[in-house]
């Protein structure tokens, strides 16, 4: 038996994680400042995330492909970006986000306080996914100082500034690939000049199709990775156990591991669709029309599913919702597996220990942003 539905409540200023536990067990369904019905419980975000019919996911007044579109236009949008996220695509850039891994991890310095968010998952992020899309190394310093002000924007709220901090991350697409478009030779042929000249529907894709596909590879990859990063650190730092497990363990048991701390701790908060008509989900009647948020990291924690949420990799997989469900689940999902297991694995080759910096606590990060802000650790 649920209490009475709470109607405006703010998540502004707090740990998204800490606040839908305490939400979730008298509240399937709340509704936030902003009117959203935001959906706590396993079940329902899970049956919200299968219904593409009375859960749309053409939310925003933006282009985003695929994952705002619906329908037969999701289909062959999803079924081209696929392409460039399968196995067989990924596989030939395991070794190089290897030496990217290995290189950065050789020279953070030992003894030292270091952030794990910014100097560690932050910088990784960016060069990996430089080297995969054919991006220029010199775009690093711009990619590290738009991350920092992107979570800074969506910290704050203003909608003003978040506008204009995702006109900056458009520009910097747009940067690299007008000259891919207007260059008449095959002199480049990496990921997003093949982009470039890839088709839908028999015709190629214009330039708001690639800056949208793009900055859905890019612009919010590259912040969840850092913040994955910060997480699986912060985790790790008070688990030596699981660290002398994670050095003797084969890769697929590493990415077990990574899957259910970050079940655990969700930096992937929530995803947003809106009713096509009125729907009775967690005993709550929503109207036709309104939006809804599906709260992953509440989700991942249900104690109707997970229990007391004992570590247990294994037992959880099944209902792990990190990376989403349905035919809108994060196409990139095996990259960012890759890219954070080799990550990690790398960090623990070069450091004999990773422990918080004394002194120095980690600072969550606060709603709408989920993980943490700083992860202060040292390295031996």
């Amino acid at each position: 038996m649920t209490d009475h539905m709470p109607d405006d409540l703010s998540a502004v200023g707090r740990d998204l994680r800490a606040y839908t536990d305490e939400l979730r067990p008298r509240h399937p369904v709340v509704r936030n400042v902003a009117g959203e019905w935001v959906l706590l419980r396993h079940a329902d975000v899970a049956a919200a995330a299968l219904d593409h019919e009375r859960f749309s996911s053409a939310v925003s007044r933006y282009l985003q492909v695929p994952n705002g579109l619906d329908g037969d236009a999701h289909s062959r949008y999803r079924e081209l970006i696929e392409r460039y996220l399968s196995r067989d695509a990924l596989a030939p850039f395991v070794p190089v986000f290897e030496r990217v891994a290995a290189q950065l991890v050789a020279a953070l310095p030992k003894g030292t306080v270091l952030d794990a968010v910014s100097d560690i998952g932050a910088v990784f992020a960016v060069r990996a996914q430089c080297q995969w899309l054919g991006w220029p190394a010199e775009l690093e310093p711009r990619l590290l100082a738009w991350m920092q002000e992107n979570h800074a924007a969506t910290r704050s709220g203003d909608r003003a500034w978040t506008s204009d901090v995702a006109e900056q991350f458009d520009e910097i697409v747009r940067s690299v690939i007008q000259p891919r478009r207007a260059a008449d030779d095959n002199a480049l042929d990496d990921v997003t000049t093949r982009l470039c000249r890839d088709k839908v529907d028999g015709r190629l894709l214009t330039e708001p199709e690639l800056v949208s596909i793009l900055r859905n590879w890019t612009g919010g990859d590259l912040g969840s990775i850092a913040l994955c990063v910060g997480v699986l650190v912060a985790h790790l730092a008070v688990q030596p156990g699981l660290v002398a497990r994670l050095r003797r363990a084969p890769d697929s048991e590493v990415e077990a591991i990574i899957d259910e701390v970050l079940r655990l701790d969700d930096p992937f908060v929530s995803n947003r669709r809106i009713t096509t008509c009125p729907v009775r989900i967690g005993g709550v009647d929503i109207p036709g029309g309104a939006r809804v948020k599906l709260n992953w990291t509440s989700a991942n924690r249900d104690e109707a599913v997970f229990g007391s949420n004992r570590f247990d990799p294994e037992r959880n997989a099944p209902t792990n919702l990190v990376y989403g469900i349905g035919k809108h689940v994060c196409p990139g999902r095996l990259l960012a597996t890759w890219e954070l297991r080799i990550a990690l694995q790398a960090l623990l080759a070069s450091a004999q220990t990773i422990e918080l910096a004394p002194d120095d606590p980690p600072e969550r990060e606060v709603a709408p942003v989920g993980g943490y802000h700083r992860v202060p650790v040292v390295l031996t």
